[in-house]
């Protein structure tokens, strides 16, 4: 089947479609949007398998509530936030695990000097990531990984602007200093 015809319909029109049963507009609607999710929730967990997980159960949410939508926000916007609170709750039932708020980046296994694979940036990034809050980590991963302006993530966290920027300063400020004890640059 040509789906030409979909790259040009908007969001609001899939969703109508999708409604009356059309399967191939929903497909449309998670190949759009999948690739954002994915990198939203990887960012946060930095475990793929979880993170897929996490990116289905978002569409499977959606598509048993689409009815509700009502283009209040940008689909993506509502996406996102979905997603997000997908991943904090995954985060929050792993509080045991090196994703926990306590944030003792020690407890973690960190790149080292002699293991160039582990020197790449994105690595770095990633276990830097691994180590920071969730709070502050779901602000940095919007705003500076996929992008969303600070109005956007506040929609998308459901915060004042005023909490995005301070979250967001304090987060890059947490970045820096387990990036500088990593001491792998």
């Amino acid at each position: 089947m040509d789906l030409e015809y979909l790259k040009s319909t908007d969001d609001l029109k899939l969703i109508e479609k999708s409604l009356a049963g059309d399967m191939v507009a929903f497909s449309y609607i998670v190949r759009r949007y999948e690739a954002m999710i994915a990198k939203i929730t990887i960012s946060m967990i930095g475990n793929k398998d979880d993170a897929d997980d996490i990116g289905q159960e978002t569409f499977i949410r959606f598509y048993r509530s689409m009815d509700k939508f009502k283009g209040e926000s940008q689909l993506g916007t509502y996406l996102a936030r979905t997603a997000i609170n997908l991943t904090l709750n995954h985060i929050k039932k792993r509080s045991k695990s090196w994703l926990t708020t306590t944030n003792n980046y020690d407890d973690y296994e960190l790149p080292s000097k002699e293991n160039e694979e582990s020197n790449d940036i994105t690595n770095i990034i990633n276990y830097s990531l691994k180590a920071l809050e969730s709070k502050y980590r779901s602000v940095v991963v919007l705003r500076h990984i996929q992008g969303f302006s600070t109005k956007e993530t506040a929609d998308i966290l459901r915060l004042p602007q005023g909490t995005v920027l301070s979250r967001l300063s304090r987060g890059q400020e947490k970045l820096k200093e387990i990036i500088t004890k990593l001491d792998v640059l």
